[in-house]
This record gives C-alpha cells, sequence and structure tokens, in this order.
C-alpha cells in the first residue's frame, strides 16, 4: 500500500519531521489469531528494539533485526507493513518492547531517543519510530481499568488492553493540542518562556484542548491565558504527533488584536515579542534559545521568519 500522505496536498507547513511515513498500518491484520507468535516464527519480520523510548541506530537507520536475534519480551507490538518502494518493502514489523537497553543487539551509544535522530531517519524508520514510542508509551501507562481498577492485558497485537475482571477493551489515546505562532500588526512574532524551561528558552505558546473545545476556541483561550493577548483568525497551517508521551500538535498561526502581553506567571515565565533582527542576533549570540528542529514549533517560528534561523533576516521575506 502506497502511504496516502505521498499523494495528499499538504497544508501549509508541508511534511513535518515526525509526520513521515513509509509503512502501512495494516489495522486489519491485528485481530488475526496468532498474529505475533505467527510473525516471531517466520525469518523474514523485522524487529524494531525500543526500551525507555530509545531505539538502535547505525548511522542514520534503525536497527532492524531478525526475531532469532532477539529475545521475546512479554510486549510486543504489530507496527505494520513497510511500502513498496523502500527498503525491506512488503516485510512486517514488529517493536519488542524492551525492560531495559540491551548492549547485545547494540551498543550502548547507538541507543537513541526520538528527539536526538529523527531529523536524520527517513520517512519509513521516522514513522516505525513514532508509532513504536507513542504506542510503547500508552501501555506503560495503561497497565491497569480505568473503570474497575483491575490488571489489563495486551491483545490485538498491542493495539486493545482488555480488562481482565469486567472485560472491557481499552485503545491507545491521543492528546489533541494547540501550537501557534501568533504575530501582530507590525509583524512581530510573541514567544515565551516557560516556567518549567531554563530562562533563555523560547517557544511558540501552546496547550491541550479541553473537552467540549474546538481547536479555534482552544487558540484563542490559550493564547488569552499564558499573555493576556487577544488573537483572532486562527488559520491552521499543519500536524504532527508528538509521543512524549501521548500528543497531537495541531499548528496554528493567529493575528493578534492586543499586543500588551504579560505572562500568566503559572505556565509561563515570561512572554516578549520579536522582530525578524532581533530573533535573528539573540539566537546566533546564544542570548536565547528557541525550540529545536524536530518540533513543529519550529517549522511555526521558521515560517514566519521565512527560512532558517540561521540565515541574516530579509526585509523581503513574508
Amino acid at each position: 500500500m502506497t502511504d496516502p500522505l505521498r499523494t495528499l496536498v499538504l497544508p501549509a507547513l508541508g511534511s513535518l519531521p515526525l509526520s513521515r511515513a513509509g509503512s502501512d498500518r495494516d489495522g486489519y491484520a491485528r485481530t488475526t489469531g496468532n498474529l505475533l507468535d505467527t510473525l516471531w516464527a517466520a525469518p523474514e519480520t523485522r524487529v524494531l528494539p525500543i526500551a525507555g523510548g530509545k531505539a538502535p541506530v547505525r548511522g542514520s537507520d534503525l536497527v532492524l533485526l531478525s526475531p532469532e536475534r532477539v529475545t521475546r519480551p512479554e510486549l510486543v507490538l504489530y507496527l505494520g507493513r513497510i511500502d513498496e518502494g523502500m527498503e525491506d518493502a512488503g516485510r512486517q514489523v514488529v517493536a519488542a518492547v524492551l525492560p531495559e537497553i540491551d548492549t547485545g543487539l547494540a551498543p550502548a551509544e547507538q541507543w537513541m531517543g526520538l528527539r536526538d535522530i529523527a531529523a536524520s531517519l527517513d520517512g519509513r524508520d521516522t514513522g516505525l519510530f513514532v508509532e513504536a514510542a507513542g504506542l510503547a508509551n500508552w501501555h506503560a501507562t495503561h497497565t491497569h481499568c480505568s473503570r474497575c481498577g483491575a490488571p489489563t492485558e495486551a491483545e490485538d497485537a498491542g493495539w486493545v488492553r482488555r480488562c481482565t475482571k469486567d472485560g472491557s477493551s481499552h485503545h491507545p489515546r491521543t492528546d489533541p493540542a494547540i501550537i501557534v505562532s501568533v504575530v501582530d500588526d507590525d509583524d512581530r512574532l510573541l514567544l515565551g518562556s516557560a516556567a518549567a524551561w531554563p530562562d533563555d528558552r523560547f517557544s511558540t505558546l501552546a496547550g491541550y484542548v479541553e473537552p467540549g473545545e474546538s481547536l479555534e476556541a482552544a487558540v484563542i483561550r490559550e493564547v488569552g491565558e499564558e499573555s493576556a493577548v487577544e488573537v483572532r483568525s486562527p488559520e491552521y497551517l499543519g500536524s504532527q504527533p508528538w509521543p512524549f508521551p501521548a500528543s497531537l500538535m495541531l499548528g496554528f498561526t493567529a493575528r493578534a488584536v492586543t499586543t500588551d502581553a504579560v505572562a500568566d506567571g503559572v505556565e509561563m515565565r515570561s512572554v516578549r515579542w520579536f522582530t525578524r533582527q532581533e530573533l535573528f542576533t539573540e539566537v546566533r549570540d546564544g542570548t536565547i534559545a528557541v525550540a529545536g528542529g524536530v518540533s513543529i514549533a519550529r517549522a511555526l517560528i521558521e515560517r514566519w521568519y521565512g527560512g532558517p534561523l540561521d540565515g541574516e533576516p530579509s526585509e523581503a521575506r513574508p
């Protein structure tokens, strides 16, 4: 199956680093009886080991192993089938969720986190890593039934957890969160430094969507709560998964109606407006740091800036 994202007309932010994929998740196969036993017994299956959010990487490629190389752990997850036209096309892939890094599979220095390596991986490996990390995080935090508190067990090749007492089924959840580049009439960008971050780190404003709330309403509310700035006309620009542990970041831009920015003092330590020249100078000099390259925040900032932040700003840029 061809990745539908390849033929999709992408929104303004284009193909974001963690949104890339090169496999068919093959959802219909998940309910096949003994699927994981069958795949583990097949030498053509490829296994992605993952432990504590890290997977082995050699060069710029995930290390995908044959099943005989890996001692089967308690939790195995079906990730799908690699797309045609890619290396190992047609092979089915499972993730082996290990309790700790296994240096027998790869040296300790080759085990890397998604944030560390995603920008260097191709679409196939990025998609597999994001899927495995997000699903493994869900299993780690849903070991018991939310209805009765009894233990749950993995089913459907790792895509369902079943309560051992009341039989209820529990499915992986994703938490939607908006993230927004706020621009004023002078074409300045609003950035904030969260209370949990180092003093010099700044990024676009973001927050979770609340129950019963639209994405656009969440943009207006979150910006108002964190900065006291009123915004209008939220415009959707793109999205990408953020499995740390289970978010989907939905990127917007919005126009500021007011410009008196005041941090809430709880979530945000400080908020301020930047011109392009101010942002370029302070990033270059190390006065401030901004979001890394795999984040949608970086894409939002560089869309406003008009290009990579290591380039001198130009008045000709939008």
